[in-house]
């Protein structure tokens, strides 16, 4: 049975601890998130500082010339709209070298 990955903005969005990647390791790229720092808020703890990088899913490479770009967001929501901005652009800039 294929497992089943909440998605985001149609990529899958996986969760490990305090890290996680957004998009599919068949693409050329993913994000990694990192959260760094949270707070409570309503019961929970909401993630307030967040550093994202773009990395590229090829292995082969070691891992500092894999890091296309990197930031840090305040707050989750952010650092993951600066991902898919990031993954959007990079997707067409490789189409457009083809």
């Amino acid at each position: 049975m294929p497992q089943e990955f909440l998605m985001y903005k149609g990529r899958p969005l996986v969760r490990s601890g305090e890290t996680l990647y957004y998009g599919s390791m068949g693409d050329k790229c993913v994000a990694h998130l990192q959260i760094k720092s949270q707070t409570p808020a309503h019961g929970m703890n909401m993630a307030n500082k967040v550093v994202v990088q773009l990395i590229l899913t090829d292995e082969t490479l070691p891992l500092k010339e894999r890091i296309l770009n990197k930031a840090e967001r305040d707050g989750l929501y952010e650092a993951l709209s600066i991902a898919n901005i990031w993954i959007d652009r990079y997707n067409k800039k490789e189409q457009t070298k083809q």
